[in-house]
């Protein structure tokens, strides 16, 4: 069974020597990545001791990434101190955000109008 942690106790750990942040509900001990982070470690600083769900998805972490993580799990937060409502789009690394049909008929119609103006004075106004 793993260990048991309240945001006070992860909250404790944010020292350069005893970094801790959370991630999806689970408490991990990453002082030893901190010199190995490629985005560097005062985005880890930024974190530490807190929830860093959201700004780990908002920055779209790769499947490798992820694993990676696993090995500086140490347990995971109580019950009272979970958080399950984060609100991000999750995004892998080399992934391209999903584009949401707009439905807008100007889409079509401005593109459209350009085509027909570039006719008409090809066509019709340059031959005067």
């Amino acid at each position: 069974m793993s260990k048991v942690f309240s945001t006070a106790d992860v909250n404790a750990h944010q020292s350069r020597g005893d970094l801790w942040v959370v991630v999806h509900n689970k408490v991990y001990d990453i002082t030893e990545f901190v010199v190995e982070h490629p985005g560097g470690e005062e985005v880890l600083f930024d974190e530490a001791g807190k929830d860093a769900t959201e700004s780990f998805e908002d920055i779209g972490h790769s499947d490798e990434a992820r694993e990676m993580l696993e090995k500086y799990l140490v347990g995971e937060l109580d019950a009272a101190s979970r958080v399950d409502n984060h609100k991000f789009d999750p995004i892998r690394a080399g992934e391209l955000p999903e584009e949401k049909p707009s439905g807008s008929a100007l889409r079509v119609i401005i593109p459209a109008l350009a085509v027909a103006g570039v006719l008409v004075y090809k066509f019709i106004l340059s031959k005067n």
